[in-house]
């Protein structure tokens, strides 16, 4: 019974991490209509921006080089819309050309953070934190700090979509551009500063994905790619709120699973949910009406 309390506490961990990284990657596909396959590579950029900061230059606090690596992160994302996939997305009608040129971004991230960083295994440097005991649960004070940044971004992503103006032009654009954009919403503005909490969100889950994990690799992201899609699917391509639906059911599940299986089998577990909400609810447990 231990061990199973023990799992639910990563669960709640890994489905906070998870959240994040569901809700930047649902904002970035309700404005832009295609997945970014680099997302994962993001992710781990992100983290290695913070890494350095944290690690190598200045040895900031762990706390200040996230809110640095995520800020740094969202000017990366802008960025490389603006001269990479912006530019193919308004050249060719389909979206799968862009996807594969998210496919070949991915390739050169990752292949640049290996080159800079190398393939050993990475550490923060921060205080270790002893686990407390919260009811039956035993979580340490990272792991819970880790919680609250994601209530908060959520809470704050909620608030955002629900009562600010630009929320609002967001979920016009998400629900139809042309109309947008003849209503007078400057639909540039809009995609940029997407992009910029979309990456912002990635680099914050790149952080905290080392945080949870202990350790920080180039390819952490990329492993943990498919895990995000399984989440937005089930809950709802497209959709906040279902992205943090299936993050929950998905992030419970797999570590919860490892109570009872081997635990280098908990990612299938993510892909046994998967296919069962395709073959039950295709459009997922929150199908996209509205952002």
């Amino acid at each position: 019974m231990q061990l199973f309390w023990l799992s639910v506490g990563f669960g709640f961990v890994t489905a906070s991490v998870l959240a994040i990284a569901a809700v930047g990657l649902s904002l970035q596909f309700g404005i832009t209509n295609y997945v970014n396959f680099a997302y994962g590579d993001f992710m781990a950029l992100g983290g290695f921006f913070a890494y350095v900061l944290n690690n190598q230059l200045f040895h900031l606090d762990i706390w200040i080089a996230l809110v640095l690596g995520a800020l740094g992160m969202g000017v990366f994302a802008v960025v490389i819309n603006r001269l990479i996939l912006g530019p193919f997305a308004r050249r060719f009608r389909s979206s799968h050309y862009v996807l594969i040129v998210t496919f070949g971004l991915s390739l050169i991230l990752l292949n640049f953070e290996y080159s800079i960083w190398g393939a050993q295994v990475r550490f923060f440097k921060m205080p270790i934190s002893q686990a407390q005991s919260i009811g039956p649960l035993r979580l340490t004070k990272n792991q819970m700090i880790v919680m609250g940044i994601a209530v908060v971004l959520l809470v704050a992503v909620h608030t955002m979509l629900r009562v600010t103006r630009l929320g609002k032009c967001m979920r016009a654009m998400s629900d139809n551009t042309t109309l947008a954009m003849t209503s007078g919403i400057d639909t540039k503005r809009i995609t940029t500063i997407t992009w910029f909490l979309s990456g912002s969100l990635a680099g914050v889950a790149g952080v905290v994905l080392g945080i949870s994990e202990g350790n920080l690799t180039p390819a952490s992201g990329e492993l943990f790619l498919f895990v995000i899609f399984a989440a937005v699917i089930v809950g709802g391509v497209g959709s906040i709120y279902g992205a943090m639906a299936g993050a929950v059911l998905i992030g419970m599940a797999t570590e919860v699973s490892a109570a009872f299986i081997n635990p280098s089998y908990k990612l299938d577990i993510a892909f046994v949910i998967l296919i069962l909400a395709l073959l039950i609810r295709p459009s997922g447990l929150l199908a996209r009406t509205a952002t």
